[in-house]
């Protein structure tokens, strides 16, 4: 077995060492081949793919931290629990080993298809329609299911303070623009935006995240989704967090679609400021980013960081494109239109005389021979 080397304060590990992995956690795995994904500075996790002398494909990942190790066994309960509940293939662990530095590796078979890039994402009913009814899928699976498997759940205002503490510790750094503190500080405070029911998410969904396979390898529209993967960050949560990198990275018009395709297939109709949630998370998204390298004192990509967070606050002030794209106010609602006053009708007197005549027998009115009424004779 290979031996481990330190990185970055963590470890990395070789090839070799996750093909002896993979052959530990799971019996009558022989591997004759393995690749492992390059290692960059943000990975929490090390990743390699083997093939075993079966022609089986798996894929072995190793946690680089406790935090990483502690999410992967909370989201590793629940993808046991909702694989069979939803329509496309979820990565459920065929074993683990445990891993001297803490935590366990787990192996899981792997899933074919290739991750999508949102920003070529084609509209029309083909791909985009497809990622929307995957993510319906995903948010009307029973709550249940993530609170048995522990996974953290949030009630709208639970999640509109967490969401606002972290806007505040982000700005004690000093590296967050006045104007952009001051936007997101607005949209946080204004509890309008922020009524929505709690649903199943993915936590961090792009599109790295969705697998898809195409019945025609030059057309993007012939994708089918047939599974999501990376599911460290999943919780009972804002439907907006699984739209914050559509949002950002998707074309209006794919977006659109993605938007159709999912209201068509939620159980409950979407509320009217999922979008505007979503742009302010895929704003945000950068605060964590910032916090995470301040944290671990990498002062390098703090510094690009804050240099993005200050294009960014450039970009709005300039209001470029569309200002629907671009604003964080909530949708406004279209007022009920009143109701007409009701009819208030009012007995007349000369009926109830009327109704008096009629009972008595001697005025009774009876039809004549040609339909005309007569008095009846005495």
């Amino acid at each position: 077995m290979a031996t481990s080397t330190a990185y970055g304060g963590s470890v990395e590990r070789t090839p070799s060492f996750l093909a002896a992995l993979a052959s530990a956690g799971v019996p009558g795995l022989d591997p004759v081949s393995v690749e492992a994904l390059p290692s960059t500075a943000e990975q929490r996790f090390d990743v390699g793919f083997v093939m075993d002398t079966q022609h089986r494909r798996w894929v072995v990942r190793a946690p680089r931290d406790e935090i990483a190790a502690a999410e992967m066994d909370r989201s590793s309960a629940m993808l046991g629990l909702i694989a069979r509940r939803v329509p496309f293939g979820v990565p459920t662990p065929r074993g683990f080993v445990a891993l001297k530095s803490g935590g366990r590796a787990a192996i899981y078979a792997y899933l074919p298809g290739h991750p999508l890039d949102f920003a070529a994402l084609p509209p029309g009913p083909g791909l985009a329609a497809e990622v929307g009814r995957a993510i319906a899928a995903l948010h009307n699976t029973d709550v249940a299911l993530f609170e048995d498997a522990g996974l953290p759940t949030y009630d709208a205002d639970d999640y509109r303070s967490r969401r606002l503490t972290d806007v505040d510790r982000a700005a004690a750094t000093g590296r967050v623009p006045t104007g952009l503190l001051s936007r997101w500080e607005t949209a946080l405070e204004d509890v309008a935006l922020w009524r929505f029911a709690p649903v199943p998410t993915h936590g961090q969904l792009t599109g790295d995240h969705i697998l898809a396979v195409f019945e025609d390898p030059d057309d993007a529209s012939s994708g089918t989704v047939r599974a999501l993967t990376g599911w460290e960050q999943a919780k009972v949560a804002d439907p907006a967090d699984d739209f914050a990198d559509l949002v950002f990275s998707a074309p209006s018009a794919a977006l659109e679609t993605v938007i159709e395709a999912y209201a068509h297939a939620r159980v409950e109709r979407p509320d009217a400021n999922l979008l505007v949630r979503a742009r302010l998370v895929s704003e945000l998204a950068l605060l964590g980013s910032l916090m995470d390298a301040v944290t671990r004192r990498r002062l390098d990509i703090a510094d690009a960081l804050t240099s993005e967070l200050r294009h960014l606050e450039d970009q709005l002030s300039a209001q470029s494109g569309d200002y629907r794209q671009l604003s964080l106010h909530p949708v406004p609602t279209r007022p009920r239109p009143t109701p007409p006053p009701a009819l208030l009708v009012e007995d007349d007197e000369d009926d109830e005389d009327d109704e008096d005549d009629m009972d008595d027998p001697d005025d009774a009115a009876v039809a004549g021979p040609e339909g005309t009424e007569t008095k009846a004779e005495a």
